[in-house]
């Protein structure tokens, strides 16, 4: 089986050995999120994974990391002889980002494998969606009906509780894990932001944006965002944000805005330099302008980071597909993949605990529901099947978003959001012209 794996890897997974493969680098991310889709799937039950899948885990996730270990960089150190003189030199060590990201992976990967193990006796208990327990099974019939939770994901199994609900000792200690399994799942996505942040732009992905940032970012979004009264959280709850495939296309429209004006403040993608006649007007204009699109860039990528604290799991963007596309980099492939799948894992392990959760505070009060239960983004998670090198580039259109006339309620924010976008805010300002 090792030898499979090392050569599809070499082979770039073209198994006609005619060199049209992919990419080292894309190919180990790829065989890692095919691993971890693999062993753990999307986790249905909060239940141990079992012995014959986590070994596979480890020791293939072993292979594909010990390529790690001879990517390397010279740091100075001092060689001391036996005669006591001291000489500077050159060493090899492991490359510093791969030194201090892969071993905090690997101890957020035994983390989640711990608190799936801590899953073994359990009082809670699954069944499948549209089989009726019997009324001897002691379970409550209140769960007869489907789950609203899980309507949208309809081949779950709906979790089960005693009639009186969980005791209070496991109840904490499931709110216990839920709070673990949050810590992993940020420091897994800081993990991965910066790998991401570090990869280059790849010119195939700013050769397809808009010529300006009007048409990246439509007629209305444009409007507001060159207004002179701007707020992102505002911007955002007049948006309609209901549902993932929107506030995706939203943010690759705002991303694609970004480097469309970050491009034309460098005087080199803008104009040659003035030559020495040159009237000082029309230099001063063009400074103007610089220093405009250099604010418009700034209100974008403000609103960019709005956008995914509000939805912190969403989908990944066209920018970020595009980037795993087309690294070459297998150090930043592997800790970019590794983080993605953790991430994606400790994301499903929390909302199986929220479910259970939600199911036992609806078995307790049957008629109200507990506002200390955390509610779950109808964003849902997909990172883990997303094939990047499948996604084309031009994927995502560049045309005006739909906007909800009436204030739409953010899934991270519920129905009590805040007021619409312009009943609280006076007419609007906008700089005329497109940039």
């Amino acid at each position: 089986m090792m030898k499979e794996r090392f050569s599809k890897l070499l082979l770039g997974e073209d198994m006609s050995g005619c060199g049209k493969g992919v990419c080292t680098a894309l190919s180990i991310s790829n065989a890692i999120t095919n691993l971890c889709g693999t062993v753990f799937g999307q986790i249905w039950r909060l239940e141990p994974l079992p012995p014959e899948k986590k070994a596979l885990w480890r020791r293939e996730m072993e292979w594909l990391l010990c390529v790690s270990d001879h990517i390397v960089e010279f740091t100075p150190s001092v060689q001391t002889f036996p005669d006591g003189s001291k000489l500077e030199v050159m060493s090899c060590r492991q490359r510093s980002d791969l030194f201090i990201n892969l071993p905090a992976l690997r101890k957020l990967d035994n983390m989640l494998l711990e608190i799936l193990d801590n899953f073994s006796k359990t009082e809670f208990w699954y069944v499948d969606q549209g089989i009726l327990a019997s009324e001897s099974d002691g379970g409550s019939s209140s769960f007869r009906r489907p789950l609203q939770r899980q309507e949208e994901k309809w081949w779950l199994p709906v979790p089960r509780v005693p009639t009186g609900g969980l005791q209070e000792g496991a109840r904490k200690q499931l709110q216990h894990k839920r709070e673990c399994t949050n810590q992993i799942l940020k420091a897994a996505m800081a993990i991965n932001s910066n790998s991401l942040a570090e990869m280059e732009v790849p010119e195939a992905y700013l050769d397809s944006l808009p010529k300006n940032g009007k048409a990246a970012l439509g007629d209305l979004i444009y409007r507001y965002i060159t207004s002179d009264q701007f707020s992102p959280e505002c911007l955002l709850d007049y948006l309609d944000l209901s549902s993932e495939h929107r506030a995706l296309e939203i943010a690759n429209r705002v991303e694609a805005s970004i480097f469309v004006w970050r491009r034309r403040v460098n005087p080199r993608a803008v104009n040659p330099p003035p030559r020495p006649n040159t009237r000082w007007g029309m230099v001063r204009d063009l400074m103007g302008d610089a220093e405009r699109r250099e604010l418009l860039a700034d209100r974008a990528e403000s609103l960019l980071i709005c956008l995914k604290q509000r939805f912190p799991c969403l989908t990944q963007t066209t920018l970020d597909m595009t980037k795993i596309q087309c690294n070459k980099d297998v150090g930043k492939s592997i800790l970019e993949g590794y983080s993605r799948v953790l991430e994606s894992l400790a994301f499903n392990v929390i909302a199986r605990i929220d479910d259970l959760l939600y199911v036992d505070d609806q078995t307790k009060h049957s008629d109200k529901f507990s506002p200390t239960i955390s509610n779950v983004s109808v964003i849902a998670h997909k990172r883990v099947l997303i094939s990047p090198y499948s996604v084309p580039i031009s994927s995502t259109p560049y045309a005006t978003p739909s906007f909800s006339p009436a204030p739409a309620a953010s899934p991270a924010r519920g129905a009590g959001g805040r007021t619409p976008f312009l009943a609280r805010k006076p007419p609007l300002t906008t700089v005329a012209g497109s940039v």
